[in-house]
């Protein structure tokens, strides 16, 4: 859309800003979040609070949140270049290794956490988030986790190019199997 004197229209006021986000900082507000789409309980989000922090001191890490123009956080992803010894990569490396997948565990970007509140889903939010997060990676392609059933982020994963490598996989204390999904970088626009 153009205005009239022939330059770009001025970005939506109402429309959530994206951007780099300090999850170090942030961690209590993005958990919040997290705890609403997610459906965490307190006990649960104490645990992955300790998780958050210490993946976010590994190499390479990386958070992008977005917000409303009144700066409150919405939706946040994070990830970091794939590291063999990280609890979650010896978890699935088995399961992949049997699908005959055991090489995605090398040059992957995973993408660690994305969750978009459920009043800002279904409008690209978590599409704007995790392309904008994978397309600085310098690896080529992408891996990451969700439960193994048929959902909205299966579906908005399946549409950005992510395939299943192995289905059914077990974390421990996780009441639901989880699918890993991998993809070659860029993610696919639609």
């Amino acid at each position: 859309m153009l205005h009239s004197a022939g330059g770009p229209s001025p970005q939506d006021p109402r429309e959530p800003l994206v951007g780099p986000l300090d999850l170090e900082a942030d961690v209590d507000d993005a958990l919040a979040v997290q705890a609403v789409a997610f459906g965490l309980s307190d006990e649960e989000i104490a645990v992955r609070r300790h998780i958050v922090l210490r993946h976010m001191k590994s190499p390479g890490a990386r958070a992008l949140g977005a917000r409303t123009p009144e700066g409150r956080l919405i939706g946040f992803v994070y990830g970091m270049p794939n590291d063999r010894t990280q609890w979650w990569s010896t978890v699935v490396a088995g399961y992949l290794r049997a699908a005959g997948c055991g090489d995605w565990l090398d040059d992957s970007f995973v993408i660690t956490e994305l969750h978009v509140l459920p009043l800002h889903q279904r409008r690209g939010l978590g599409r704007r988030l995790i392309t904008m997060l994978t397309d600085t990676a310098a690896e080529p392609r992408s891996l990451l986790s969700a439960i193994d059933t048929d959902s909205p982020a299966r579906h908005l994963y399946h549409r950005l190019g992510y395939r299943d490598l192995a289905r059914n996989v077990h974390f421990p204390s996780a009441p639901s199997p989880y699918a890993v999904m991998g993809a070659w970088l860029p993610l696919r626009r639609s």
